[in-house]
């Protein structure tokens, strides 16, 4: 009873238009964006941030840009590792070779030439779709996988090929501490979260639908696939790009090449199928799900296997963990292909008619 717009009067068009038109969802937003920023940061050790709120925020901001393409636009892509890789090299060159480069210009200037990158491998889009535009997409792989492990140039001639960055800091404020770099990542992912939410809310956002509902009705109707396509992919690898940035800076601090190889956009694809096609808020489930999962077979089956006096090996985990995902993929392509943004939105109905029956 007490989630429902009873006496919530709209009496503006703008009103009728908001984000969150409820104003219990508001309400509650505010809330969890307070908790989040206020106590979170209180709450937990180091390990929860490293290995578990860290992870969560750079995957989720990476599964927003995916989204874009992938939910919105409907163009698969397989390429999305490929473009966190550029998003975090070429932040990584722009921070190294020019001396006072603020770091959050160097991560937009990553997301930037990702952005160059994505449209690039996103022209073939216009001529061919489904398991060719993939594949397409996955030539954007292995070509970034070539060029940052062969050219030198991309790691500041480092022996080892992998890079490491320092003496992170925005305005004065020192980024060392696993909680600063919680509250860095999360910024990011709000600030992106919501101009993202409110793309696909606009012209272009329905222009994206469109093309992905049916590219040759859109046309018809005025709608230049071209720019449409281009586009998504545009903003879907900049997001990416300064999600690989992040991963780079702030959760990995070193990496090679194998930190963006292809399990990597395959990762990014399960977050969005499981999540939901289509939805901001899937994206943030689908990263949840992804994270913690295997932290929880982690634990668990070796609890499971002490009860019956198995010993659970870590390959055996390791294993379970992509049967899991695997199954998972397909009773949610079968049952629930809008994934677990769709069993929440389910929910929320569910509660705006209880107690009455439906």
């Amino acid at each position: 009873m007490i989630y429902r717009e009873n006496g919530q009067f709209k009496v503006a068009y703008r009103d009728d238009q908001q984000i969150f038109p409820i104003a219990q969802d508001r309400w509650f937003v505010l809330a969890l964006l307070a908790f989040a920023f206020l106590v979170v940061p209180f709450l937990f050790d180091d390990y929860v941030y490293k290995a578990i709120l860290i992870p969560f925020l750079v995957l989720a901001l990476a599964a927003i840009g995916v989204n874009i393409l992938v939910g919105y636009c409907g163009q698969i892509s397989l390429g999305s590792g490929a473009f966190m890789a550029v998003g975090a090299y070429m932040a990584y060159n722009m921070f190294v070779r020019f001396d006072g480069m603020p770091l959050i210009a160097a991560l937009l200037l990553g997301g930037g030439f990702a952005t160059l990158v994505g449209i690039v491998f996103g022209i073939p889009s216009l001529r061919v779709k489904g398991l060719y535009l993939a594949v397409a997409t996955l030539a954007a792989q292995f070509f970034c996988d070539w060029a940052f492990s062969r050219i030198p140039w991309f790691t500041n001639n480092s022996s080892s090929g992998s890079v490491a960055v320092g003496r992170l800091e925005v305005m004065g404020w020192h980024i060392n501490t696993p909680v600063e770099k919680y509250l860095f990542c999360l910024s990011f992912v709000v600030v992106f979260a919501l101009l993202a939410k409110n793309l696909v809310r606009g012209a272009i956002g329905r222009q994206w639908m469109a093309i992905r509902d049916m590219d040759v009705a859109a046309a018809v109707i005025g709608i230049r696939p071209t720019y449409a396509k281009l586009s998504a992919f545009a903003v879907s690898s900049f997001i990416v790009g300064v999600a690989g940035a992040l991963w780079g800076f702030v959760h990995l601090g070193s990496w090679e090449p194998l930190a963006f190889s292809i399990d990597r956009s395959f990762q990014l694809l399960f977050i969005v199928i499981i999540g939901g096609l289509g939805s901001i808020m899937g994206s943030l489930f689908g990263a949840a799900f992804i994270v913690i999962l295997p932290i929880f077979l982690n634990q668990f089956l070796p609890f499971l296997g002490s009860l019956f006096g198995v010993t659970i090996s870590t390959a055996l985990i390791s294993h379970t963990e992509y049967m899991i995902f695997g199954a998972l993929i397909v009773w949610f392509l079968i049952a629930e292909p809008h994934g677990l943004a769709r069993l929440w939105s389910i929910g929320k109905q569910k509660l705006r008619l209880w107690p009455f029956p439906h």
